[in-house]
């Protein structure tokens, strides 16, 4: 997952390094966002940047608010790079290692780069700005409760940004990738409810939630259902001893799709066959769908579509339009009409002890998002 070497080395860059390594070091998954969030927006305010906390961490289930930063710039135009504070759960204390120019965690936890990649570039972003004011201003967006349903974005407030155009980097992808399509994804929660009895003395008095459970799941068209689709079954739970019939089961799926109607039919179908799972065991099953995201495909005249390739362009990589199967706080803003683009924070191996992310690519996010200041800069960026 390199850059071109016309880039150049990642020598000078040791702030950048620091900040990405003490950033993954502290443990933030979602609803355990507060020491992070309290150490961005102090070194942000000492940089000299406005900054705010919403109200989000009641709505949102988490930790802390989200952040917004302001730094002004030569003009009363702006830019906004957003990315998330909080990661996916994880065990034990992560502790970051260099190896040979890739970023790794030791021992068995994530990393953090998920997406403490983008943050630690944001800071750097500033940092230098700050040294001398940018040609337009800068918003940060640093949000909490991504991991679990975008559900910080969602309660954010776009209206508040002064910035016309926005740029969320986080897809786990090569520097480079402008994301122009996402699915909608729909949860299904199932609940069974049977009736528990003694195992070995009076079996068929029960009604087993897991085995009706069990007989949906076998009923359920899993995996990739075509090129644009995929459903899931991630977590299933129940009973109470192996001596006992379970009087319940849950399980937790999902279905995710380009075509928004089809990721609607997929959980129906899901869902029908719950139904038909807890009628051939003689149990009850209540089950809610709801959609976490709605997809969007990018039109062609979005202005930040072409802040983005431009500043692409300025770092010396050329855009690679893609469509991919995960969500990310842009679908939230553009839910609620606001302009912004996806793109790569050059990660790889998100979400799991393998997760890992070079130095270059670090250096190269950085290089994309001062291109993209500088694009904004030539065009007007903002309405403000």
């Amino acid at each position: 997952m390199g850059v071109p070497a016309s880039l150049g080395p990642v020598e000078g860059n040791s702030r950048l390094f620091d900040t990405f390594v003490r950033l993954c070091e502290i443990r933030s998954p979602t609803g355990e966002e507060r020491e992070v969030a309290d150490t961005v927006a102090a070194e942000l305010r000492a940089l000299g940047l406005e900054v705010s906390e919403d109200d989000a961490a009641g709505p949102a289930e988490a930790g802390a608010g989200n952040l917004l930063a302001r730094l002004p710039g030569q003009r009363d135009e702006w830019v906004m790079f957003c990315a998330h504070l909080d990661t996916v759960p994880h065990r034990g204390q992560v502790e970051v290692v260099d190896d040979e120019g890739v970023f790794r965690s030791r021992g068995e936890t994530i990393l953090g780069a998920d997406n403490k990649a983008a943050v630690a570039v944001f800071m750097e972003l500033v940092a230098r700005a700050a040294e001398s004011p940018p040609p337009v201003g800068i918003e940060l967006v640093l949000t909490v409760a991504e991991e679990q349903g975008l559900r910080g974005a969602k309660a954010f407030d776009v209206s508040t940004l002064r910035s016309r155009a926005g740029f969320v980097l986080d897809h786990a992808g090569p520097v480079g990738e402008v994301v122009v399509q996402t699915p909608t994804q729909q949860k299904i929660l199932a609940d069974f409810a049977g009736v528990e009895a003694h195992a070995g003395i009076r079996p068929e008095d029960g009604s087993s939630a897991i085995a009706a459970a069990a007989a949906a799941i076998s009923r359920m068209e899993l995996g990739r259902l075509d090129e644009g689709t995929t459903a899931n079954v991630g977590l299933i739970s129940g009973g109470t001893s192996g001596n006992v019939v379970p009087g319940h089961c849950g399980i937790h799926a999902e279905a995710r799709s380009l075509d928004a109607e089809r990721a609607a039919e997929v959980a129906g179908k899901i869902s029908d066959a719950c139904t038909w799972g807890a009628s051939e065991h003689g149990c009850d099953v209540d089950v809610r769908i709801e959609e976490l995201f709605r997809g969007y495909q990018l039109p062609k005249d979005s202005p930040a579509l072409g802040f983005a390739e431009a500043g692409l362009r300025g770092a010396g990589l050329e855009p690679q339009r893609v469509a991919i199967g995960g969500g990310s706080d842009a679908n939230a803003f553009r839910r609620d009409g606001y302009d912004c683009v996806l793109l790569s924070n050059g990660t790889d191996m998100v979400h799991t002890y393998d997760e890992m992310v070079p130095a270059r690519n670090l250096v190269a996010m950085l290089g994309v998002c001062e291109g993209i200041v500088a694009a904004g800069a030539g065009d007007g960026a903002s309405e403000a």
